[in-house]
């Protein structure tokens, strides 16, 4: 065979600098395209099991040999020369299923870090080729001397690109890629491939695969299996809480090559508990190979392992209550998300999902069977309200403020029929307080015509009930409507003079309910207050009462109520410390 001298049919600079800037995240990947290769190469034999790369190092360079099929001369120029030639695969028998890559393409990125590739085949049958390529553009295809069938493929690196050749660096990419691979690999003699897949092992290997791989020791561990997608894994479940905005990446192989390290996509959102190692001989891998390609199989074998993480979470319930009470413990806001939609997760969070409660802690079927009605606040700071006063009036109520928790409740009514739900507000609490007698009221009507004249400006009505605890001299309860009346205010008064006006248009629909400063009168501090007769005394009492309330009760401190807060506390200091000489 006489030497023929050629040039590739595209642009080898521009494909070069393409993949290098906007393809491949990293040139480190070059290694995963000659194993590739070479897989492919022994698959198309027909026997993967008698399969063998070998990758070795020296004087610089790195050689990559397979006992694979080879390639005639006819092949070399289609598969190394033409970019994308998917027909003329077919032709030669090189697009199968069950190959990993595309021989081309591949062989290409290891441009991204050698200046000359040679590549030495021979098919069986046909007679030895050599072909040199370079960064450049050119190639070369002459007679070769390999004597069985395979193919040795040599990288003369680039400058700069040296370390990517090494000894250490082949082999931990080599490690990195083609650890599971179903052929043997060898690096400079040692081997790199164990020729199972963690999986396949017990729990304690599986754990310390997984401090390995992911730098934690798992919580548990959930066995994946997806058969049309053709993937088999596990999930790791985390040990310790994460931030649900964190996507977690996974590790994902596509036919026990690894694709990357750091996938997302393949889990549901709510499940960011999980860290996933799998395998898939069906899902697609984008161009890059760095990422699974987004259609329809994958959404579906989102959604079975989804299934197959909900049904883990039942078994847990069945089997081990107390491992499930603890997997709630750290990671509840996962199962809250799901139950969200999912009836059978909201029932299991319904039996073992404790709440915060006036009343401890307690689930949902814990707070049913208990007080019957389930009654909650939905704020935290509504909570924080009315909790100790709630519990003195024997109202049990819970906590609905945390992320999901008011949604599971009333979810749980529209499920349940048998469920009755209320949403506690802090004015339907003061119609559990007693009414002062009649000659009582009488007797306070100056005091709290007084005390009004005092509020009214901050748009607060005053009242004097008798409720429990004795020890809370004073309530702030603010309904939803006056809250919303509130915020409505507020947002007028910032708003510029286009907004404004729009505004001022909606006032009228503006509730007429006003918050509510409830006075105890079963509180001995609030008895004094009523007896004082001074009433510029009282009037600063009063308003002092209606700051603490406000404190206590975590409402937000406006500007007004801050200035009153100044003044009622400087008139009473200026009350309580007597005059000097000096102030004569």
């Amino acid at each position: 065979m006489s030497a023929v001298s050629n040039t590739f049919q595209v642009d080898l600079r521009g494909i070069v600098d393409l993949l290098s800037h906007h393809l491949y995240a990293s040139p480190r990947v070059y290694v995963r395209e000659l194993l590739q290769n070479a897989v492919d190469a022994i698959t198309a034999t027909g026997d993967v099991a008698g399969g063998s790369v070998t990758l070795t190092t020296g004087d610089g360079e790195l050689r990559v040999a397979d006992n694979g099929i080879g390639l005639t001369e006819a092949q070399v120029h289609e598969l190394l020369a033409t970019i994308g030639r998917s027909s003329k695969r077919d032709e030669l028998g090189f697009a199968r299923h069950e190959f990993l890559g595309q021989f081309g393409i591949g062989l290409l990125s290891c441009f991204l870090v050698a200046d000359e590739i040679r590549v030495h085949t021979r098919r069986d049958g046909a007679e030895p080729v050599l072909w040199t390529g370079y960064s450049d553009g050119r190639y070369d295809v002459r007679a070769g001397d390999e004597r069985d069938p395979g193919t040795t493929v040599t990288l003369v690196p680039r400058r700069g690109s040296e370390h990517l050749l090494t000894s250490a660096t082949v082999r931990e990419l080599a490690e990195l890629y083609g650890s599971l691979l179903p052929v043997r690999v060898e690096v400079d003699g040692a081997p790199v491939t164990s020729g199972s897949v963690p999986w396949e092992h017990g729990d304690e290997t599986l754990a310390r695969y997984a401090e390995q791989v992911f730098g934690f020791r798992p919580f548990d561990t959930v066995e994946l299996d997806v058969p049309e997608a053709g993937l088999t894994g596990v999930a790791f479940i985390l040990p310790t809480p994460v931030n649900p905005a964190t996507r977690g990446g996974h590790r994902v192989y596509l036919k026990r090559m690894l694709l990357a390290e750091s996938v997302e996509g393949l889990l549901p959102e709510w499940a960011f508990f999980a860290r996933c190692v799998v395998d898939s001989t069906e899902l697609r891998p984008t161009a890059s190979r760095e990422a699974l390609y987004d259609d329809g199989l994958l959404a579906d074998t989102r959604e079975a392992i989804a299934d197959q993480l909900r049904g883990w979470l039942v078994r847990l319930a069945a089997t081990d209550p107390r491992k499930l009470a603890r997997f709630l413990g750290v990671h509840h806001l996962g199962v809250k998300a799901l139950a969200l939609h999912d009836d059978e997760m909201l029932r299991l969070v319904e039996q073992w999902y404790a709440m915060e409660t006036n009343m401890g802690r307690l689930t949902l079927a814990e707070f049913r069977e208990r007080y019957g009605v389930i009654r909650y606040a939905s704020t935290a700071d509504e909570f924080r309200q009315l909790a100790a006063v709630a519990a003195a009036q024997d109202v049990a109520l819970i906590n609905g403020g945390y992320v999901y928790d008011a949604d599971l409740i009333e979810r749980l009514a529209k499920v349940d029929p048998e469920v009755r739900v209320e949403r506690l507000e802090p004015a339907d609490l003061a119609t559990r307080f007693t009414a002062v007698d009649t000659e009582t009221e009488l007797r306070l009507r100056p005091f709290l015509t007084a005390a009004q004249r005092r509020l009214d400006r901050l748009g607060c009505e005053v009242q004097v009930r008798a409720f429990d605890p004795v020890t809370s001299p004073a309530l702030y309860l603010v309904s939803r409507s006056a809250a919303f009346h509130e915020e409505f205010t507020a947002g007028r008064d910032r708003a510029d003079d286009l907004w404004g006006g729009v505004l001022d248009a909606l006032a009228h629909t503006a509730p007429a309910d006003r918050p509510q400063l409830v006075l105890n009168h079963r509180n001995p501090l609030v008895r004094r207050v009523i007896a004082i007769a001074d009433p510029e005394l009282a009037g600063l009492a009063v308003e002092s009462l209606y700051g603490q309330a406000l404190m206590l009760g975590h409402h937000p401190i406006r500007p007004a109520d801050a200035a009153l807060l100044t003044t009622s506390f400087l008139g009473l200091l200026d009350r309580a410390v007597p005059q000097g000489e000096e102030d004569r």
